[in-house]
């Protein structure tokens, strides 16, 4: 007997799969693991419970390990109070905020090893903090992309256009029109993790989907990518 449409969870081993199941005219079984790690299951119309929850727990090493792998493009951001002694990330490196409240021109800076923003208005600090993170993207991010687009002419690929700014579930995407997007938040990684981003999306130019061809082109181009991706993953953004 067949359960009802909608939000429905199985336990396998310690993890529990939550996934949304809708009925349609067709004849297999498909299950979808979306970016943001939801996943979806389209069954036949009629298809009973039992024979869905076998393939699920058939297919569940799998979509375990895709949720894993679109949790490494996710930045996790703990809140962020912008004031003196917080630590924060650029291209890497852990740096100490210092909060300068002063009459004159705002300005923010590296120095020894210190974020310093100098500011009229301390509440202004969280906006001119992001603005200096943006400004270093749009500074990093192509310096970094020239070389990987270079070797993906190869294929006869190449991006459209790339556009910088700030995403809530993404390092990085590729569109159907082969935009690459990157989130500036990447700029806190190192640029190891900023190439691997870069090199994801070109990839995905030509293989829109994680297939083996994609990450045989993946591999081929970057050897060690791998210990890239666990670094972002390590980053804590």
């Amino acid at each position: 007997m067949g359960k009802e449409q909608g939000e429905h969870c199985i336990a396998f081993g310690s993890e529990t799969i939550a996934f949304s199941l809708t009925y349609q005219d067709r004849k297999t079984l498909g299950i979808t693991v979306h970016p943001d790690r939801s996943v979806s299951v389209k069954a036949p119309t009629g298809a009973e419970w039992e024979k869905i929850e076998a393939k699920i727990r058939k297919r569940a090493p799998w979509i375990l390990k895709q949720q894993s792998y679109f949790l490494s493009f996710e930045p996790r951001t703990p809140p962020r109070k912008y004031i003196s002694g917080e630590s924060h990330l650029y291209l890497g490196r852990q740096y100490r905020l210092k909060v300068y409240e002063r009459p004159g021109e705002a300005s923010v800076k590296l120095k020894r090893g210190f974020l310093e923003v100098s500011t009229p208005d301390k509440n202004d600090t969280e906006r001119l903090v992001k603005a200096w993170y943006k400004k270093q993207a749009e500074i990093q991010f192509p310096a970094i992309a020239e070389k990987w687009v270079q070797r993906f002419e190869k294929y006869k690929v190449s991006p459209t256009s790339t556009v910088i700014k700030w995403m809530d579930k993404r390092w990085g995407s590729c569109t159907p029109a082969g935009k690459i997007i990157l989130n500036v938040e990447l700029v806190k990684a190192p640029k190891g993790c900023i190439a691997y981003v870069v090199l994801h999306e070109l990839c995905h130019l030509l293989h829109p989907n994680h297939s083996a061809a994609f990450y045989e082109l993946q591999t081929r181009e970057m050897p060690d990518w791998r210990r890239w991706k666990e670094r972002l993953e390590g980053v804590g953004i």
